[in-house]
C-alpha cells in the first residue's frame, strides 16, 4: 500500500499526526495525477483513508482512453518512493523496451499486441535472459494497472509466454580455480590491492559491497568482516553515496581465511599511521573517498597480461567463491549464507552445474561398492539421502560412503 510516515518531525500536526497515502490516478480528462492525503494518527488510518479515496474515484474515473504510456507513468511515480534509487534507475532503463507499446489503449490490449512487441524485442541484440527479465517488467506494470485501475488483463496475462533461443549458446560462468587465483594474486605487488582481490575471491563480496567497507567493519579480534551496506557501481567516487545491500540476506558477516586476515592487518598498520585517521576510513579507497567501481577491472586486466591467464569480470570473484566452497565440501546452504543469497534455490539455479561436478565423486565411490550384497542396496540409498536432506557437505558424504563401503566387505 502507498502509506507513508512523514520523516520530518516538525511537519507532524500537534495532535501528532504523522501518516498519510499518495495515490496516483488518471482523471476524467486522460492526466496523470497524485492525490496526497493530510495526516492520519495511525498507520491503519491512512490506509482506510486511501481505500476509501480509491473507491470513491472508481466510478468517476474513466480509465477507457488510458494508454500503455500513461501507466508505466504511473508506476514510476508509485514506485519512486517505494524502491531503492537502483531499482528505480533499473526501471527508468526499460523504458525504450516499453516505447513500442506506448499508444495502444489498455483495454484494447491483447494477445497480438504482445506478440508484436515480442517480435520487436527479439529483433534486439540482447541475451534471452534479459529479455525475459523485461518481460517480467512488463508484467509487473500489468498487474499495478490491474490492483490500481481495474483492468483486467486475465485472457492476455496467461498466453504471454517467455522468450526462447534453442540455437542461443549459453555462455558459460567464468570463475578462477584456485590454482588460477594463487598465479593471479602472485603478480600484485600493491598491498591494498591484493587485499581487494583476496577479498572479492575469499568473502565472494559483489562489486559494490566491496566499494562500502570501511575499516570499523573490520573485527581484528573475531576476525571477521561485516557486510551492511554497499556503494552501487553506478555511483562516482565523488557523487557517491552508501545504500543498504542487496537484500535482507546480503546483510552478513563473513569469518576471514588467514591469508586475507593476515594482509588486512598489514594494511590496517600502515594506514593508521596517517595523521587524522579515522576507521570509517574506506578500506580500498582513499580515506573518506570509496574506491573508483572501475579501477579493480583494469587493474586486474594488467595483471592478468602480465600472469598470462584469462581475465574475468569483477562479479566473477563471486562465482570463483562460489566454486572453491563447493569444490571444498561446503554444502549449498552454508553457500547461500556466505553469499548472501535470500534462498537457497538461487544458489542451485546459480550453481547447480558446480554442484552437479562435485556429485560426480559421490558416484564414483558408490560405482565402486560393488561387494556389497543386494540385501545391503536399500541401506546405501536411504545413507544417502538422509545426509542430502541433512545439510551434509559433499566430503562428510564421501566419508560416509567409504565407511560403509568398509563394513561391508
Amino acid at each position: 500500500m502507498a502509506v507513508y510516515q512523514e520523516k520530518n518531525k516538525k511537519k507532524w500536526t500537534k495532535d501528532g499526526r504523522s501518516w498519510y497515502f499518495r495515490v496516483p490516478y488518471i482523471d476524467l480528462t486522460g492526466k496523470r495525477k497524485q492525490h496526497w492525503s493530510c495526516f492520519y494518527l495511525t498507520k491503519k488510518e491512512a490506509q482506510e483513508g486511501e481505500r476509501q479515496f480509491l473507491a470513491s474515484i472508481k466510478d468517476k474515473t474513466d480509465n477507457t482512453n488510458m494508454r500503455f504510456k500513461d501507466l508505466y507513468s504511473a508506476f514510476y511515480e508509485h514506485q519512486k518512493e517505494t524502491v531503492k534509487e537502483t531499482t528505480f534507475q533499473t526501471y527508468l532503463d526499460r523504458v525504450p523496451f516499453l516505447e513500442y507499446l506506448d499508444n495502444i489503449k489498455l483495454v484494447d490490449f491483447n494477445i497480438n499486441h504482445y506478440n508484436m512487441w515480442k517480435k520487436e524485442i527479439n529483433s534486439k541484440q540482447i541475451a534471452t535472459s534479459y529479455k525475459n527479465d523485461i518481460l517480467k517488467f512488463l508484467k509487473a506494470i500489468l498487474n499495478f494497472g490491474t490492483k490500481w485501475y481495474n483492468f483486467n488483463f486475465t485472457a492476455t496475462y496467461n498466453k504471454m509466454e517467455k522468450f526462447t533461443n534453442p540455437d542461443e549458446i549459453e555462455k558459460e560462468m567464468d570463475y578462477y580455480e584456485y590454482d588460477e587465483f594463487k598465479t593471479f594474486i602472485s603478480y600484485e605487488t600493491d598491498l591494498k590491492y591484493i587485499c581487494l582481490f583476496e577479498t572479492l575471491y575469499y568473502c565472494g563480496l559483489r562489486n559494490g559491497e566491496m566499494r562500502g567497507i570501511t575499516w570499523e567493519d573490520i573485527d581484528f579480534t573475531k576476525k571477521t568482516i561485516r557486510i551492511n551496506k554497499q556503494i552501487p557501481t553506478r555511483y562516482t567516487s565523488k557523487n557517491w553515496k552508501f545504500t543498504s545491500p542487496k537484500t535482507k540476506s546480503s546483510t552478513r558477516t563473513l569469518p576471514l581465511c588467514n591469508v586475507l586476515f593476515e594482509h588486512l592487518k598489514l594494511l590496517y598498520n600502515e594506514v593508521s599511521q596517517y595523521e587524522n585517521f579515522d576507521k570509517k576510513w574506506f578500506v580500498f579507497g582513499q580515506a573518506e573517498v570509496p574506491i573508483v567501481a572501475d579501477n579493480p577491472s583494469y587493474r586486474q586486466e594488467a595483471i592478468c597480461k602480465k600472469a598470462g591467464i584469462k581475465k574475468i569480470r569483477i562479479h566473477d570473484f563471486r562465482h570463483s567463491c562460489a566454486s572453491l566452497l563447493i569444490n571444498n565440501g561446503a554444502n549449498v546452504t552454508v553457500v547461500a549464507k556466505f553469499l548472501g543469497h535470500t534462498k537457497v534455490e538461487e544458489t542451485l539455479n546459480t550453481y547447480t552445474h558446480m554442484f552437479e561436478s562435485a556429485l560426480t565423486s559421490v558416484i564414483d565411490v558408490i560405482n565402486n561398492i560393488d561387494k556389497i550384497q543386494t540385501s545391503h542396496s536399500t541401506e546405501v540409498i536411504d545413507t544417502i539421502a538422509n545426509l542430502c536432506n541433512s545439510g551434509i557437505s559433499i566430503t562428510d558424504i564421501l566419508n560416509q560412503l567409504k565407511v560403509l563401503q568398509t563394513a561391508q566387505k
